[in-house]
């Protein structure tokens, strides 16, 4: 199955919001190479930079379901990178 190389960057604004989030990124964690988080407590808000290889479908899964928390915005940026891993 072919799978990409893609970074995402997650903003939380809403604290309550953290518990459902990494709940989120936990059932992804297979495919998550890394993850960096910032607390930005000047603005209250916190940043989150995530390193995915997975196929195309699951990324934009993952994003989905982040993108329906209240008070978290997710963009995604793709690489040209695509690999057909079959084993």
């Amino acid at each position: 199955m072919e799978t990409r190389v893609a970074v995402m960057s997650i903003i939380v604004e809403d604290e309550n919001m953290v518990d459902k989030l990494n709940a989120i990124l936990h059932d992804y964690g297979e495919f998550i190479i890394g993850r960096m988080g910032l607390p930005y407590r000047k603005r209250n808000i916190n940043i989150i930079s995530i390193a995915i290889d997975a196929p195309q479908n699951t990324i934009s899964a993952l994003a989905g379901k982040i993108g329906t928390l209240s008070g978290v915005s997710v963009k995604t940026a793709y690489s040209a990178v695509a690999n057909d891993e079959q084993a």
